[in-house]
C-alpha cells in the first residue's frame, strides 16, 4: 500500500514543508494529497488561528500518523538508517531537545513573519518579540554548527533538526532578516539541498492565494 502524505498549501504551510522534507529525508516512497486552501481547517492551521490535526498527516501501513514530531519518530523507527537522528545519544538528545523547542515555541517569529515562498520584503522592519526569537534561533544554529562542525545543525547529513528549521531559513529570505556569516552560510545549505528546490519550484507555481497572508507591510 502506497504512504500517502496529506498536506496543505506549499507556499504557506511550514508544518506542511516540515513532514514532506522528513519523508524525503527518510526515502520514503510517497504521494501527496494536498487539500485546497478553501479547506476550514488548512486555512485555520495557515492563519495561526488553531493547530491542524490534518496536515501533516502520514498514511502508511495502515496507519496515520499526524504532528510533524510524531511523523519524525515514526519515520526513525521504520527507517533507522536515514539518519533523522543521530547515532550518538548526547547529539540525539540534543536533537530532540531544539526540535521540540521549534514546535512549541517561537509564536512572536511565526505570527510576525509567516512563511510566504513567492514574497521577499527588502528592508523588512523586525519587531523587538520577533527579535528575540530570531536571536534565540540563531544562537542555536551557531552552537549546533560549532559543535558538530556542520554543514548542517548535526554534522555531515540532514537530520530532524535540519527539517524543522527549514522553515526559518525561508522566513529570513522572504523577510530580509540580517544574519552573521555562519548563519547566512546555513541559510544557503537550506534553501540549496534539491528537496528544498524542488518544493519551493512547486510553491511559485502555486495559483491559490490567501489574502490575509499577503498583506502589503
Amino acid at each position: 500500500m502506497s504512504a500517502v502524505l496529506t498536506i496543505s498549501s506549499k507556499n504557506y504551510s511550514s508544518w506542511s514543508l516540515r513532514g514532506w522534507l522528513l519523508c524525503r529525508m527518510a526515502g520514503l516512497d510517497f504521494k501527496e494529497d494536498l487539500l485546497s486552501s478553501d479547506d476550514a481547517s488548512a486555512r485555520a492551521e495557515l492563519l495561526l488561528l488553531s493547530p491542524s490535526f490534518l496536515v501533516p498527516c502520514l498514511t502508511h501501513n495502515g496507519l496515520k500518523v499526524w504532528d510533524t514530531l510524531a511523523i519524525a519518530e515514526y519515520l526513525h523507527e521504520n527507517f533507522p538508517q536515514a539518519g533523522l537522528l543521530p547515532k550518538d545519544m548526547a547529539a540525539r538528545t540534543h536533537c530532540r531537545s531544539i526540535a521540540g523547542e521549534m514546535h512549541s515555541g517561537f509564536s512572536n517569529l511565526r505570527s510576525a513573519l509567516p512563511m510566504n515562498l513567492k514574497a521577499h520584503y527588502k528592508g523588512f522592519k523586525i519587531w523587538a518579540a520577533a527579535q528575540g526569537d530570531i536571536e534565540r534561533i540563531t544562537t542555536i544554529w551557531r552552537e549546533c554548527l560549532t559543535q558538530y562542525g556542520g554543514p548542517y545543525l548535526f554534522g555531515a547529513t540532514p537530520s530532524l533538526a535540519d527539517a524543522m528549521y527549514a522553515p526559518v531559513a525561508t522566513r529570513f529570505a522572504t523577510y530580509d532578516v540580517k544574519l552573521d556569516r555562519a548563519c547566512a552560510d546555513y541559510c544557503e545549505t537550506i534553501l540549496n539541498l534539491p528537496e528544498m528546490l524542488e518544493w519551493t519550484e512547486a510553491a511559485r507555481t502555486e495559483k491559490a492565494g490567501i489574502e490575509e497572508l499577503e498583506a502589503e507591510f
